[in-house]
């Protein structure tokens, strides 16, 4: 029976050789008839790469001469080229071109493939498979952005993508930089997912530049843009000084001048110093405080500057604008002092200046033993009850044990008793001609006065002249205020604030002083304040001059013993004058 077997399979196996496996019952039979296996793609395949090489896979070991274009073929809206090779069992089609997106591909292999012992594939084997939509990178960042202005002469030009790059593909062809028609040279480099250009020269300034990746630039896998990328920008102009003050060989310059230089450009206000910004007469360096606010640098002269004098004014090269782009050359320009002190200013106080101290409508108080009012008197237009703390020759306000305050002259109120109708119309038409007074000295009737270390006088020496704090308020609190007359005992300082005045700082040692020198005179010394002033409030100290303020002055607090001291008058017009320990000298 085994025998009868073996011969009828025997048979039949002769039989499929001499038909060519035409019977499909004989197909699957190792050895006899090949048939594919596997393919990649795997059939209806979706989202398949570009890049993809397309295989198929035998039963069997396959005659390689018969693995050819015309028995591999794989086709999209027509048939495609590529390179056909075999291997063990595998064919295998790589395209000579990237795949289409979003296509749909139809592999084929005919029955012209054989096995090595000639048979044939009986059917054609074939199955589909479709691309995607192609990732591609694309410029995410550009520096400078798209229409930049004012971009440095030293810029690194960079463009970061989406992905990985090809660094290979970045290069002068894909990378360009244009001044209109002319290339820049630079040289490129890559990064992470950043390509960078740095131009071996710097920019010109204020021109347009026109940067180009092209299509050319390919991500790390060889996918490339789909389009050119470009974008522009306008380099930084070279900034220059447009104008200064004083002008080039200006000549009669005030003395308390505050020298100015404004830029074409907005600039860096770090590279705005002493060190760029310097003030000389001959060789002398000039000392002072340089600042820069808007398109305008400044330099504030620490002391008043001398008679007569030739002064040199230097800009340099190290000044940059706001971009980082210098100077072509240092700026120079000059200019001469006023030859005779200036005229003096004429303050006219009327009958408010017999008073050392007048509490406006409010009163004056003292607290302290050594309070004394030498040489002036007192006075308020409100009522005698508000004088606390004083006498004059004649009586006493409401002195007590521990506040004793002695006025040389006489004290002017109001009713009730001691203050008397007299007394009254004396008291109101001195506050009229301090209001008169205080008027007269505001920056409406003297405009134009400078600031000479943003409202902080203390540590200046400062010459005859109008000063305006530019923020509202006066401060002498790192160091004492000295006034040079330069020798002319005509010499008048005006000092404006709209709002506050304070002297001093807080603790045992901080009372600060103004200083007279070179016959500089306690009655030439005006203080316009807008609100009220503080003088000293840690006790002792000594300040000059004319005090106006509008909402009060206050000497000392409660409690100190060191005697603070006024060269001058303290007048206040809406507000009371207060005292701790105080002597007030009033000029005559």
């Amino acid at each position: 029976m085994k025998i009868k077997i073996l011969l009828l399979t025997f048979i039949v196996l002769c039989i499929a050789s001499i038909t060519g496996c035409e019977n499909d019952d004989f197909k699957e039979v190792a050895g006899v008839c090949p048939v594919v296996e596997s393919t990649t793609p795997l059939q209806n395949a979706l989202n398949v790469p570009l890049d993809q090489v397309i295989s198929a896979t035998f039963n069997e070991y396959m005659d390689p001469n018969s693995i050819t274009s015309t028995s591999f073929i794989v086709s999209g809206m027509s048939p495609i080229t590529g390179t056909v090779t075999y291997t063990g069992r595998t064919a295998s089609f790589k395209p000579q071109a990237l795949l289409e997106e979003n296509t749909t591909y139809t592999a084929k292999i005919t029955t012209k493939a054989k096995d090595v012992n000639g048979n044939f594939l009986q059917l054609e084997h074939v199955w589909v498979f479709s691309t995607g939509m192609l990732l591609r990178p694309v410029v995410t960042a550009a520096d400078p952005i798209n229409n930049a202005i004012g971009v440095a002469l030293n810029k690194t030009i960079s463009a970061t993508f989406n992905m990985a790059m090809n660094p290979a593909t970045l290069n002068s062809t894909t990378f360009k930089v244009n001044q209109g028609t002319n290339p820049v040279l630079g040289v490129i480099s890559y990064t992470g997912s950043t390509v960078s250009f740095a131009p071996t020269n710097p920019l010109l300034a204020n021109r347009i530049y026109t940067v180009t990746i092209t299509a050319g630039a390919k991500n790390s896998i060889g996918t490339a843009m789909i389009a050119d990328y470009s974008w522009s920008f306008t380099t930084d102009g070279v900034p220059t000084v447009t104008a200064t003050d004083p002008m080039n060989n200006a000549i009669n310059v005030a003395l308390n001048q505050t020298v100015t230089a404004d830029f074409s450009t907005l600039m860096d206000a770090a590279s705005i110093t002493t060190a760029t910004f310097t003030l000389k007469q001959g060789t002398t360096t000039i000392l002072g405080t340089v600042s820069y606010s808007g398109n305008t640098a400044s330099f504030n002269p620490t002391n008043a500057l001398a008679l007569g004098q030739i002064y040199t004014a230097t800009i340099t090269n190290g000044a940059k604008s706001a971009s980082g782009t210098p100077l072509t050359a240092d700026y120079v320009w000059n200019f001469t002092t006023v030859l005779l002190p200036p005229a003096p200013i004429i303050v006219d106080l009327g009958t408010a200046a017999m008073f050392g101290a007048f509490g406006g409508n409010a009163g004056v108080t003292n607290q302290g033993l050594n309070t004394v009012i030498n040489n002036g008197s007192l006075g308020t237009t409100a009522a005698s009850t508000t004088i606390t703390g004083f006498h004059d020759g004649l009586i006493i306000y409401t002195e007590t044990p521990l506040n004793v305050g002695n006025v040389t002259g006489d004290i002017f109120t109001a009713p009730p008793a001691p203050g008397t109708a007299t007394s009254l119309l004396i008291a109101e038409k001195a506050l009229l001609d301090a209001n008169a007074a205080y008027l007269s000295i505001s920056p409406a009737a003297k405009p134009g006065g400078s600031d000479p270390n943003a409202g902080e006088l203390g540590g200046l020496t400062l010459a005859p002249g109008v000063y305006k704090s530019t923020s509202g308020t006066f401060k002498i609190s790192n160091g004492n205020l000295t006034l040079d007359a330069q020798g002319d005992s005509n010499a008048t300082w005006i000092f404006q604030t709209a709002s506050g005045l304070t002297v001093g700082i807080a603790g045992p040692t901080g009372a600060k002083s103004v200083i007279m020198i070179n016959n500089g005179q306690p009655k030439n010394v005006f203080w316009y304040v807008g609100s009220a002033a503080t003088i000293n409030s840690a006790g002792g100290g000594t300040m000059v001059g004319t005090i106006i303020a509008n909402s009060g002055v206050t000497f000392s607090t409660s409690g100190n013993a060191n005697q603070t001291v006024l060269n001058g008058r303290a007048i206040s017009l809406v507000a009371s004058v207060t005292m701790v320990n105080t002597t007030i000298n009033v000029p005559n």
